[in-house]
């Protein structure tokens, strides 16, 4: 699904000249590749503050501390998203409202929104999966008419960009709080657990930097009760080098995604991804829908063929997190958020990755071709 090591080839030198730097200094912990790294991420983005973090989820957990938000308090977001969004609102007590998505984006459906605000609302959490944004022009007007916060899950989408009021901005700096994943096999990965959040708002950044230090600012002293989660320095010299290639890596990715589009552009009884108006999509994946009988069972089928043929996917998610009896809250059934569920059984990634080439691509669809006419 992702060719990690030949991205690595192009940058070898640079990056195990750095690694080699980090460790003849023992820099390890905070230190000048951090502050680098953090320092070109914010310029990259545009943004003011940037808080380095251990990894993605710890970024969502921080944002909502820093928030203020409280046990009870309710948090809007989608059930078709990685276990993350939804896991961090639990911890701390919060309540998650899920509301469906748009069978175009695989994102939120603003039109749902409204209706699933409550006295108890705090924020809405857009997630902006696979690489493309929400629809932050309809996500923020609600947000402001119910003064709620907008934390954005830009876990897959850095780079991404949405034009509001003829602007475009980065996902991740639209909302009050941006969150992001440098997971390895993301756009801008990391050789291990990476994060980061930003935002324009400097007492925001200021406790969110607090809560990730064990709530202290001042060695041994603390200010409240926080948590450990720091972007180390082999990390963050790593992401430094790949940061100045992010634009060619988002380049190649969509280059890839104009060659399945072309190759797939006959192919019956599957959907390919929608380009929606007004926003790019940076492709962390290439997902397609395929009919599948309301079952998941023939496009199971599907990716089992294509795995005894050598061709790789992935099911980005087999189940929404309402199906899932932790996260079902004892609220949530079967049949509550229909677009999701239709999804979760027609969905499949094919790779995705800078190292495709068009060889590769047409060996990929040729079999999936042959497969998707016999299952």
């Amino acid at each position: 699904m992702v060719d990690l090591k030949g991205q690595y080839d192009k940058i070898k030198d640079e990056v195990n000249s750095a690694i080699q730097d980090v460790i003849d200094q023992s820099s390890f912990i905070k230190g000048k590749y951090v502050k680098n790294f953090t320092e070109n991420l914010a310029q990259y983005l545009g943004v003011k503050h940037v808080i380095p973090t251990g990894n993605g989820t710890d970024s969502l957990q921080l944002a909502m501390m820093a928030l203020g938000y409280k046990r009870g308090d309710e948090v809007i977001t989608t059930p078709f998203t990685f276990v993350a969004t939804v896991e961090v609102m639990v911890l701390l007590g919060l309540r998650p409202v899920f509301v469906d998505v748009d069978p175009h984006s695989f994102n939120i459906d603003p039109e749902k929104i409204e209706a699933a605000i409550t006295p108890k609302t705090r924020g809405i959490v857009p997630v902006h999966l696979f690489g493309q944004s929400c629809d932050m022009t309809a996500i923020l007007a609600i947000a402001k008419k119910h003064s709620l916060d907008v934390i954005e899950d830009a876990a897959q989408a850095i780079s991404a960009t949405c034009e509001i009021d003829g602007k475009t901005h980065k996902c991740g700096t639209i909302g009050d709080i941006g969150s992001f994943s440098f997971f390895p096999s993301k756009n801008l990965g990391a050789y291990g657990d990476g994060g980061a959040l930003c935002t324009n708002n400097p007492d925001l950044a200021k406790k969110m930097e607090l809560y990730a230090n064990h709530g202290s600012s001042k060695k041994y002293y603390y200010e409240s009760v926080g948590i450990n989660s720091r972007l180390d320095g082999l990390q963050a010299a790593i992401l430094d080098i790949k940061l100045k290639y992010l634009d060619g890596y988002v380049k190649s990715r969509v280059g890839a995604a104009d060659v399945y589009d072309k190759l797939l552009h006959d192919t019956t009884s599957i959907t390919t991804p929608k380009r929606l108006a007004n926003r790019n999509h940076v492709f962390h994946q290439y997902t397609l829908q395929i009919d599948s009988n309301g079952n998941g069972d023939r496009r199971n089928a599907i990716q089992k063929k294509l795995s005894e043929k050598g061709i790789p996917s992935a099911i980005y998610y087999p189940e929404p997190l309402h199906y899932q009896s932790v996260y079902s809250f004892g609220v949530y059934k079967k049949g509550d958020f229909p677009v999701a569920e239709s999804m979760s059984n027609n969905v499949l990634s094919l790779p995705m990755h800078t190292e495709l080439t068009v060889n590769m691509q047409e060996h990929i669809v040729e079999n999936l071709n042959i497969v998707l006419h016999t299952t």
